[in-house]
């Protein structure tokens, strides 16, 4: 168990530093675009082709948080200004290779600036009622934050402090980007996308570097997790290849779900959110629209987005119930959803349009949203994540753009402020919203950075 650990802690070390290895190289174009200064050896616009492995780590804090002068941030301040730290990245050796696919070099050179995000970037929301929490997922320091639910970010602070928070490499959070909070005894469901492929389940009021008390292995590109808590049945979104899975609530490890919607005729494609109605047996499930087979050559095409609604006993190849999807509804890569138990409204963190939609449970074809939150005033910047509290009349978005979880009021429509804002950041501050920054280009002529993320 131990060597597994420290496994992981190298390979999230290497995850964490890849991006400012890139953007130093991606300098030397500029500085010597004709040789390596050390070796002589002509360079000619040199690509990073690997990185060394790094040493482990032990916290992701950022700047003021408990732990910080030890986190993996303060170790990477310490190389990128010479002193001494536990990661060599800056001074050890890299590989480079010609783009006209010469042979390749060793560069050894510091980088000569970086660029990273050092503060939370908020990719999901919970409210938890037993403990009147907010719970939000952190998936630039992979961490899980909790505050008080009435929680208000004076102006004058540069950021709230969590309650507590679950952090560390036993935590296994990476790439976290859904929560479920269990209404009847506070466990904490949450999404590791991407690398874990997993949902993990803490114990209530857990804090610090603690181990998941359960694990449910999901496939590859899992995104939000809900809980039909009438039949004891966990949802999980996979969004390629698009598919619903339906597991029996407390599954863990290999165990095959219950269900699944997936085939042709779903009109499932690039699946993200989910929201179950038990009280009207139905199941949304929204698609970003992105669909092909890998198979195929040339099969690959964009479909609006859609919010398709199943049968809540739906499996296997079934076609929706009804499709809301059109320019009218101004879906655009949308997130989490949530649901108004009571009304039946549906909430939609609508990401890329930079609003909240709401609409009824019975919409149907191409229909304007009931409600749009959207404006300067409301605070949201790419919302992605997004709970409702009945108990409170309230709705709680998680803003991946400024660091923030901002409440309205479930009467709350068009350009309206908050009623509350949790600010993990300075006022103003836009994310870099790095999130897994895997390649990069310089732009000579309009001297920028393209990084897809």
């Amino acid at each position: 168990m131990r060597i597994q650990k420290k496994a992981r802690k190298s390979v999230l070390a290497v995850a964490a530093v890849t991006a400012m290895a890139l953007f130093g190289l991606s300098a030397l174009e500029r500085l010597a675009p004709n040789s390596d200064s050390a070796s002589g050896i002509p360079m000619g616009g040199a690509q990073l082709v690997s990185i060394e492995q790094l040493p482990e780590f032990n916290d992701l804090c950022a700047p003021g948080e408990p732990g910080a002068e030890n986190s993996m941030i303060a170790e990477l301040e310490k190389a990128a200004n010479g002193r001494p730290s536990i990661f060599p990245a800056f001074d050890a050796s890299v590989q480079a290779a010609m783009q006209n696919g010469a042979a390749t070099v060793e560069v050894t050179r510091r980088p000569v600036r970086t660029i990273r995000d050092t503060y939370p970037i908020y990719s999901s929301v919970a409210v938890d009622p037993l403990r009147d929490e907010i719970v939000l997922q952190d998936t630039n320091l992979f961490s899980i934050k909790i505050f008080n639910r009435l929680e208000n970010t004076p102006a004058d602070v540069e950021a709230a402090t969590p309650k507590r928070m679950i952090i560390g490499a036993d935590t296994r959070n990476e790439y976290n980007n859904g929560l479920y909070i269990d209404p009847q005894n506070g466990e904490i469901y949450s999404v590791a996308m991407d690398t874990a492929d997993a949902i993990f389940t803490f114990r209530a009021g857990a804090e610090g570097n603690t181990e998941p008390m359960r694990t449910l292995n999901i496939p590859h590109r899992g995104f939000q997790v809900t809980i039909d808590e009438d039949r004891q049945e966990l949802y999980s979104t996979n969004q390629y290849p698009p598919r619903l899975l339906v597991f029996r609530k407390g599954a863990s490890g290999g165990e095959k779900p219950i269900r699944v919607i997936e085939g042709p005729r779903t009109g499932l494609a690039d699946v993200h959110g989910v929201a179950v109605d038990s009280k009207r047996n139905v199941v949304f499930v929204g698609n970003w629209g992105n669909e092909s087979n890998y198979k195929v050559a040339g099969t690959g095409k964009h479909n609006l987005p859609s919010i398709t609604v199943f049968a809540i006993d739906a499996n296997g190849d079934a076609a929706p119930l009804r499709t809301i999807q059109g320019p009218k509804t101004q879906l655009n890569w949308m997130g989490n959803f949530s649901l108004d138990p009571e009304t039946g409204n549906l909430w939609v963190a609508n990401d890329v349009g930079n609003s909240v939609l709401v609409f009824k449970s019975a919409d149907n074809g191409d229909v304007a949203p009931t409600k749009v939150l959207k404006g300067d005033k409301t605070g949201l910047s790419h919302p992605a994540g997004i709970s409702v509290d009945p108990k409170n009349k309230e709705v709680w978005v998680s803003n991946m753009g400024n660091s923030t979880a901002t409440a309205y009021s479930l009467a709350a429509n068009g350009d309206v402020a908050p009623i509350r804002t949790i600010r993990s950041g300075p006022v103003g501050r836009k994310s870099v919203k790095f999130g897994k920054p895997q390649a990069v280009a310089y732009d000579s002529k309009r001297e920028q950075y393209l990084v897809p993320n």
